[in-house]
């Protein structure tokens, strides 16, 4: 319980931020060998970018349910996330490339992702009785209190400190 941060904090983002889900749907629970390879690639993938900061991934988060698993990541840039997406010599394209050749469009496990490019000044977050989540992962914390009190003021305040001359 160490971790947990009593007060209400918010987190903010220096500049634009990348928020990328990313998931799959067992459709066949029957078959383990189709859906387990699957399954088992995203933490090879999350080692290898948690290894390598450079790399862009700022937190990541999983969340999983009976047929579905996704992984919530935050990304320094949408740049950051096809430079990896697309690398051959990283871990997701290959694991890309086994999913085309062994379900492709079979149906046995969907996947799926989304990518939101958030804008600097146009994301809010709150935290009370949490560790460090979500936004919170990626981004400095700060009490909420004063100008950062309510989502309308942090919305606010962050809106105006990105459109003030570096």
């Amino acid at each position: 319980m160490s971790d947990i941060i009593t007060e209400r904090v918010c987190a903010e983002p220096e500049g634009d931020i990348v928020v990328f889900l990313i998931g799959m749907r067992i459709n066949r629970l029957t078959r383990p060998w189709r859906w387990f390879p699957v399954a088992s690639a995203m933490p090879r993938m999350l080692r290898e970018l948690n290894a390598r900061p450079a790399l862009g991934l700022l937190a990541a988060r999983g969340h999983f349910g009976v047929r579905n698993l996704m992984v919530l990541q935050y990304w320094k840039s949408a740049e950051h996330l096809r430079a990896y997406a697309h690398a051959s010599d990283k871990a997701h394209l290959p694991a890309w490339q086994a999913f085309n050749r062994a379900i492709g469009t079979n149906g046995d496990v969907g996947i799926w992702h989304e990518t939101y490019v958030v804008p600097a000044g146009h994301a809010e977050s709150m935290y009370v009785n949490m560790p460090p989540y979500g936004l919170g992962l990626a981004a400095k914390l700060f009490p909420a209190k004063g100008a950062r009190a309510t989502a309308a003021k942090r919305l606010s305040r962050i809106a105006v400190a990105a459109s003030e001359p570096g």
